[in-house]
């Protein structure tokens, strides 16, 4: 028997559960351009981050676990909170000549260029994740990747069960 265009297809959709081994920290960072004319303002800003970004990509001994950008919005998963704020204070490292420059242009642009940041603290089983049928996106693209079978299969499960995967950090 040959298969009809308008037949579908047998699909078993694939969840995933994403997995990081101890506590890590969340931090959300956003831009907002509050006078898109206002180039001079805002583009230093925008220049700054993927520098930050390769930065953190080529020494994974810093504490960036993974990210991805949405928008002007991106999203890091971390080791900790204290090598967030190790990274945000360093002087030999990108983030604070950026921050400073940030300041200065603000002082020179007001109102020009809003930011926003939120860090949030992350202990085990106090989290759960599901992609279905995704390719590796947020805590998946930090963490590791795990077929979401037995106690995986329910929110209720992921949250009730010590993780004990690894990250592996992208």
């Amino acid at each position: 028997m040959t298969r009809s265009a308008t037949t579908i297809p047998d699909h078993r959709p694939v969840r995933l559960t994403a997995e990081l081994d101890g506590p890590f920290a969340v931090f959300l960072i956003g831009a907002r351009l509050n006078q898109p004319w206002n180039v001079p303002a805002w583009l230093p800003v925008f220049r700054a981050m993927p520098r930050m970004l390769r930065e953190l990509q080529a020494q994974p001994e810093l504490g960036l676990l993974g990210g991805q950008t949405h928008g002007t919005t991106l999203i890091q998963y971390w080791r900790s909170a204290e090598h967030l704020q190790a990274y945000a204070h360093a002087r030999d490292h990108a983030h604070l000549p950026a921050w400073r420059a940030f300041n200065q242009a603000a002082r020179r642009h007001p109102g020009a260029v809003g930011i926003w940041h939120e860090t949030y603290l992350i202990q085990p089983g106090g989290y759960e994740t599901m992609y279905v049928d995704m390719p590796p996106f947020g805590l998946g693209r930090a963490g590791t990747l795990l077929p979401a079978t037995g106690r995986r299969q329910s929110a209720q499960g992921r949250l009730s069960s010590p993780h004990t995967a690894a990250g592996t950090g992208t």
